[in-house]
This record gives C-alpha cells, sequence and structure tokens, in this order.
C-alpha cells in the first residue's frame, strides 16, 4: 500500500473532468488525506496497490476496456446527480459506490477512512522469477523462505506457482510431509483465512509450503485463487514467498501485480541474458519494482553488472555457484547453511524487501558480492 511510515493511506486519483479534479483535491484536503493523480488508465501495479482508486465515467470506462482487475476500493464520483451512463460504468470498473459531488462529500471522506480500516496487512510479498528454464529461481525462493522464517517475519508462506514444475516440497525434501497441496485447497467466494491456511500445508522450519500437484495432480492454477492465497498472508503480516519459475500467464499476472519486490534470476550465459531481455520487458509492465540476481557460472565471463546494464535492471546480488548443491537437492532437499553463495542471494532480497517498508515504495538495490 502505498502510504507514509505513520500517516494515512494514500488513494489514487484518476479524473479526466477538471471540476472533478479539483472537487476531489479539496476534499482529501480537507479529510487531511495524500492523493496520487493519474492518466487513465494507469499500470497495473498502481491500480492494485492503491488504498482506493477514486475514477469518473471516462476514467472508468478506460480502466475497465484495459481490463484492469476487480479490486475492493474503487470509487466513481460525478459532478451532480449520477445518469444511466455512469451506472454502467461504475458497474464495468467494478465501483463499491456512485458518489455524487459535491453533495456526497462526506460520503468521500468516510470511504477515505474506511482505507485505513481494510488495508493490506503489514505483510509483505516477493515473486522470484526465473529468465529462462533451469535459472535457479525455485532454489532462491526456497532459500528466501528458510532464511527469512524466524528472522524476517515471525511466519512465513512459500507459494509454488509453477504448476508443471514437480513440486517444491520435492525441492525441500517435504514430498512425504502431510498437508494440503494446491489440488487439495478449495476457495470459496475468493477468500481464505490466513491462520487455517498454514494449518492445513505442510510446514517445516517455520515456513508453511503451498505446492503444486505431480503427474496426474498437475493442474492449472486459478487467477483468483492466487490472488486469495497471496492477500491472506500479507493481511496475516507474513512474508509471502512466489516462485514464479518462468510461469507466465493470468495466475502470473496476479502475483506480479501484488508483489511489493520482483527478483528476476539470469544465469550468467549470453543466451539466458537474451531471453531476459522480453522477460524483464514483461515483467516491468506489470510491477516497477523489479531487480535482479545474476547466477553463476559464467562461461564467457559475463559479470554481473553488464547483465544489469544490459537489461536496465538494478543489480541486487552476483552469486557464484554453490559447491554440492545439485547433490544435496537430490539427496536430502534444499538446506541453506550460515555462510554461501545462496545464503548471501537470500539475505540480499530480504534486505532489499526491509528498505522497501520504509514506505514500501521502491527495493533499494543492494549489490552483494562474493
Amino acid at each position: 500500500m502505498n502510504s507514509d511510515a505513520t500517516g494515512p493511506a494514500r488513494a489514487l486519483a484518476l479524473l479526466s473532468d477538471p471540476r472533478l479534479r479539483d472537487e476531489v483535491r479539496r476534499i482529501a484536503a480537507a479529510a487531511d488525506r495524500p492523493l496520487d493523480e493519474g492518466v487513465p488508465p494507469p499500470g497495473r501495479h498502481a491500480w492494485t496497490t492503491a488504498a482506493a482508486v477514486i475514477l469518473d465515467t471516462p476514467a472508468a470506462l478506460a480502466c475497465a476496456n484495459a481490463d484492469h482487475p476487480r479490486r475492493a476500493g474503487i470509487l466513481l464520483v460525478t459532478a451532480g446527480e449520477p445518469g444511466l451512463l455512469d451506472w454502467q460504468a461504475a458497474t464495468a470498473a467494478g465501483a463499491e459506490q456512485v458518489l455524487a459531488l459535491p453533495t456526497a462529500a462526506d460520503a468521500l471522506i468516510a470511504a477515505f477512512a474506511a482505507c485505513d480500516q481494510r488495508g493490506r496487512g503489514d505483510g509483505a510479498v516477493v515473486a522470484v522469477a526465473g529468465a529462462c528454464g533451469r535459472s535457479g529461481a525455485s532454489t532462491l525462493a526456497s532459500a528466501v523462505a528458510l532464511t527469512a522464517a524466524g528472522h524476517f517475519r515471525e511466519r512465513t508462506l512459500l507459494v509454488d506457482a509453477a504448476p508443471f514444475g514437480g513440486g517444491l516440497d520435492l525441492l525441500l525434501g517435504m514430498e512425504n510431509t502431510p498437508g494440503l497441496r494446491w489440488p487439495d485447497l478449495v476457495i470459496e467466494d475468493g477468500r481464505v483465512a490466513a491462520a487455517a491456511l498454514h494449518e492445513a500445508l505442510p510446514a517445516s522450519g517455520g515456513v508453511s509450503l503451498l505446492s503444486c500437484g505431480r503427474g496426474a495432480r498437475a493442474m492449472e492454477l486459478a487467477p483468483a485463487a492466487v490472488r486469495a492465497v497471496v492477500e491472506a498472508g500479507r493481511s496475516a503480516g507474513d512474508l509471502v514467498v512466489c516462485d514464479l519459475s518462468g510461469e507466465r500467464g493470468p495466475h502470473a499476472d496476479r502475483i506480479l501485480d501484488a508483489a511489493d519486490a520482483v527478483i528476476l534470476v539470469v544465469p550468467a550465459r549470453f543466451r539466458a541474458v537474451a531471453a531476459a531481455e522480453s522477460v524483464a520487458a514483461h515483467t516491468v509492465a506489470r510491477n516497477p519494482n523489479v531487480h535482479l540476481i545474476v547466477r553463476g557460472p559464467a562461461p564467457g565471463g559475463l559479470r554481473g553488472d553488464e547483465v544489469a546494464r544490459v537489461l536496465g535492471l538494478p543489480l541486487l546480488a552476483s552469486v557464484p555457484p554453490q559447491p554440492r548443491l545439485s547433490e544435496r537437492l537430490e539427496h536430502t532437499g534444499l538446506t541453506v547453511r550460515r555462510r554461501g553463495p545462496l545464503r548471501l542471494a537470500a539475505e540480499a532480497v530480504l534486505t532489499a524487501l526491509s528498505s522497501a517498508d520504509e514506505p514500501r515504495t521502491r527495493v533499494s538495490a543492494a549489490a552483494v558480492r562474493r
């Protein structure tokens, strides 16, 4: 949520009518409510992270045509009593209220106050994406969750968002741990309670894991279910780590829209960097808060700062190969040692995410090298 550390939550105003824009500014100032203004349709990240979105009729139609996801806290304002077109636009955009200004100024102030009650909790969401196959995104996402457990947040939720990747429970050596996987999860009305989720999922070392199925149980993930899980964890104050691997599509886009930080993992190989250019462009279009981890070995001598310049992304860490990691994954599942490249990379992600909490709008890059 775009907010000051101790101040009220910020609302997003998308108003093409100058009279309504001035009126909403006046009401926001009277309510001591910080207001961001934009041109419709906004980027998806701005749309999903604002505490509330205030639209007029042209803006509502533009946002509806842009196919932005439905969300709570959308308000449509009109200059005088709303007509049929206004109500139609409100329905198309998913507005909760239609407010005729200036008559309904008090109702708009009350809606501002409701933003603080609605909130997104004090949790955090980080998405880890791979530029190509075998990039190491799943390993890094799991390492971030294991490193964070008991240190960064009281509870950590690791979400497997690669439905045909074989299941993160295998990577973590938890394939025999009892608990629900994605195919077992039933989410009614697009909502799920975080406490019930933690209780139902397999857990180890402070990490609750929502893993995908294997074989005949592998299934596509519904975007609404993914969003419900992510927002439940955030609202409960959890750290939610999402392994996107190389996934693209509606469910992956929901995670990118919701994430406070996106980490793109790129192997230090020329073909991987070429693939990462298109992946980075897609990812930044969904979420501007994207950072780079470059993973060795580098057979052609590529350096992390060179990859960062090519992709136009801030470098978070350059990570050399971790000795015998593949053998450990095959025999015992992933563990994160106190020292080593994987631990340094995970700590770099958590440090960046902590920096973004003050307030959580942009991650400050911290290059970590070894």
